[in-house]
């Protein structure tokens, strides 16, 4: 049996098992007027719900930030591509990029603005369904990296004429 560092030959000096780490970015426009935006946040707090006593179990810590993107310069530090987004690990729980006219968005700048449409198993929907999140979040746990592509960053035009209009 080999000895820890201290000379004794139980592992008292091995360190402790550090569970592993999801960390969820929540990035939106406006949690006050914007519907999108707030059941958004109500999908993934339910789907954190179903899911965290079985990541705790597996050994999985979660960490949510909602982050609020007020300006453009926020907009360029987090790579914002389109209201709502949920990341996993940095990576955007969408495969593909969709949009549709958020008269809610388009009301706070005064101008036409577009907002995610979320793309699940064939069908649209203007927040994500619970399943889409949970699957995500699995989807990271058992295949870390597998989805998620990065390309280099430039703002969207439709974000452009937001903050624009909000200044």
């Amino acid at each position: 049996m080999a000895e820890c560092s201290c000379g004794c030959s139980n592992d008292c000096c091995k360190p402790a098992y550090e569970n592993k780490k999801i960390k969820i970015d929540f990035l939106y426009l406006d949690l006050d007027v914007c519907e999108r935006c707030q059941s958004t946040d109500d999908s993934l707090g339910q789907a954190i719900g179903d899911v965290s006593a079985v990541l705790k179990a597996a050994g999985y810590d979660i960490t949510v930030n909602k982050i609020h993107i007020a300006t453009k310069e926020l907009a360029m530090k987090y790579e914002f591509i389109s209201s709502p987004t949920i990341r996993i690990n940095g990576k955007d729980i969408a495969l593909e990029l969709k949009e549709s006219n958020c008269k809610d968005c388009g009301d706070l700048c005064g101008d036409s603005v577009d907002c995610r449409v979320w793309v699940y198993e064939g069908s649209e929907y203007t927040s994500p369904p619970k399943e889409m999140i949970i699957n995500a979040i699995l989807r990271e746990v058992y295949n870390p990296g597998s989805y998620g592509k990065k390309e280099e960053y430039k703002m969207p035009e439709n974000l452009e004429i937001f903050f624009k209009a909000r200044q």
